[in-house]
């Protein structure tokens, strides 16, 4: 996870300085900077869609030392970019790299902790929260001490290889319950209304989570009066406040039932966006911004969780399309706010995303009333595997 939150953040921080460095005199276009990261997303999805199908026949372990090894080679590629289109080359690889990562680890720790499921998704995407905040210290530290972006981008690329050669010495279990012997094929999940319902919430939650980050910088600087120093420190501590809040819900959630936590986790984000959104105290405006990383932060994993539980046979390929949902909800939800923004003003461009806790509320509600209450993991009987 932190490989893969390195693969997906690293780029962005050195923008400015792939700007003079490809561009020329005049510079990369915002065209040109913009299509980095589009061609980034696009190498996620395409991991995504086409691991996930893969991974249910061929394991999970193959699929992780691929994705790991892809997120090396596009590390080193980019280190060694001579011009923009190997840049392009590198960020591409690298996406597909992270798509596959994204795709395939959520079903190995589902399959691995059958007992606690959510609680243990909770764990796992708590690290890429740290892998973002390791992301931007070490980039941060390394500038500071004149150690150039090519170098960082090889040195990071030792990590996924070393990943990659621990997954080469494991033996995973079946991306699905080893109760059943026939996997729940993905035409009869999307036409199942709890999956649908559950898909919804991923949805939700990838729009709750990104809607503040990607404008948390902007709306620090340009509503609230900070330097842009403090707008990435506060982009910084809301990483830091998601991987906290996700650490808390694998450590603690297998106690609480699943919808109980998330629950409670989408009525602190309302209050959240409301302090950040409306608070008269910049200070206080930008605290609640920040809280809103602790608040929303398990979410997304819990949803996953809730999707395993239900259906344990979905395999890769249901946490493929819970995947791409989160992630469009993630894609959507900032470009809203900057629409609305645009008409209006970056405050109320942010506070249209209360929407994202309070629909989630009823999906979840609905959930609750069309399914028996789930008890807390750790009191449930099923046996766990090794």
């Amino acid at each position: 996870m932190v490989c893969l939150a390195a693969a997906v953040n690293l780029l962005p921080i050195f923008l400015t300085t792939v700007r003079t460095e490809f561009g020329g005199n005049g510079g990369l276009t915002a065209e040109q900077l913009g299509r980095i990261g589009g061609v980034t997303f696009a190498g996620l999805v395409l991991g995504i869609l086409m691991a996930g199908p893969l991974a249910d026949r061929w394991g999970g372990r193959l699929f992780s030392i691929l994705g790991s090894a892809l997120v090396a080679f596009g590390l080193g590629t980019l280190g060694i970019a001579p011009d923009y289109t190997l840049l392009l080359a590198a960020a591409f690889i690298m996406g597909l790299g992270a798509g596959i990562l994204d795709m395939v680890l959520s079903p190995i720790v589902a399959a691995l902790q059958p007992l606690r499921r959510s609680s243990a998704l909770n764990w796992l995407h708590s690290f890429y929260a740290v892998g973002c905040v390791i992301t931007l210290i070490i980039s941060m530290l390394a500038l500071r001490a004149g150690i150039g972006w090519r170098a960082i981008s090889i040195s990071l690329a030792t990590v996924p290889l070393l990943v990659a050669l621990g997954f080469s010495r494991l033996n995973l279990p079946p991306l699905t319950s080893a109760e059943q012997c026939t996997r729940t094929t993905l035409k009869d999940l999307c036409a199942n209304i709890l999956f649908q319902a559950t898909a919804l919430a991923i949805f939700l939650g990838g729009a709750l989570e990104l809607g503040m980050a990607q404008w948390l910088p902007a709306y620090a600087e340009m509503s609230l009066g900070f330097s842009k120093s403090t707008g990435s420190f506060a982009l910084l501590a809301f990483s830091a406040a998601m991987a906290l809040g996700r650490i808390l819900a694998g450590k603690f959630g297998a106690h609480i039932e699943p919808i109980t936590l998330m629950l409670s986790c989408c009525w602190s984000s309302v209050i959240m966006f409301l302090l950040a959104c409306f608070a008269p105290w910049p200070t206080v405006a930008l605290g609640a911004s920040i809280g809103l990383g602790l608040a929303g932060s398990c979410l997304w994993p819990t949803t996953l969780g809730l999707a395993a539980n239900h259906f344990p046979q979905g395999g890769a390929s249901m946490f493929g399309v819970m995947a791409e949902l989160g992630n469009l909800g993630g894609i959507l939800m900032p470009w809203l706010v900057g629409v609305t923004a645009d008409r209006s003003s970056l405050r109320l461009g942010l506070a249209t995303s209360i929407v994202c806790p309070l629909l989630m509320v009823l999906v979840l509600v609905w959930l609750r009333r069309r399914t028996p209450a789930e008890p807390p993991e750790a009191r449930s009987s099923v046996p766990q595997t090794a």
